[in-house]
């Protein structure tokens, strides 16, 4: 094991395209044909993820338990978009990150996201025994 642990200040990205089932009139969030906003969360999510993945023991995992974002401007198809996360906060479990996205002209969103370190399998025990 590094060096490195889990503290504020580390960051994550994400990147991807927007392709058209990524748009607004494709997930029934608008009907135009520009990046929707849970595309958009998404991504965010996927940086925070990525954020502290590496530094979570294989038994551990994080999840997302509240976002607040702004989406500041629209996106067209086959642009490329980038995420990113940087921790904030720790406080046990919970993890606070400042999030922004961006396309290749210019930021496009901003917010807040927690997420909380669970364990997986207790997790998953709990979620399959609402079946």
């Amino acid at each position: 094991m590094g060096e490195h642990k889990l503290e504020p200040g580390i960051k994550g990205t994400a990147t991807g395209k927007v392709t058209r089932d990524k748009t607004a009139a494709e997930m029934k969030s608008g009907d135009v044909h520009v990046f929707a906003t849970p595309a958009m969360i998404a991504i965010m999510e996927e940086a925070a993820v990525a954020c502290v993945s590496k530094f979570l023991p294989d038994d551990q995992t994080s999840v997302g338990t509240f976002i607040e974002v702004r989406h500041l401007a629209a996106t067209p198809e086959k642009m490329a978009v980038k995420a990113e996360a940087v921790l904030e906060k720790i406080d046990g479990k919970k993890l606070t990150f400042k999030i922004t996205a961006f396309d290749e002209k210019e930021k496009i969103g901003e917010g807040i996201h927690e997420r909380f370190i669970v364990n997986r399998s207790k997790f998953m025990e709990r979620v399959n025994s609402k079946k």
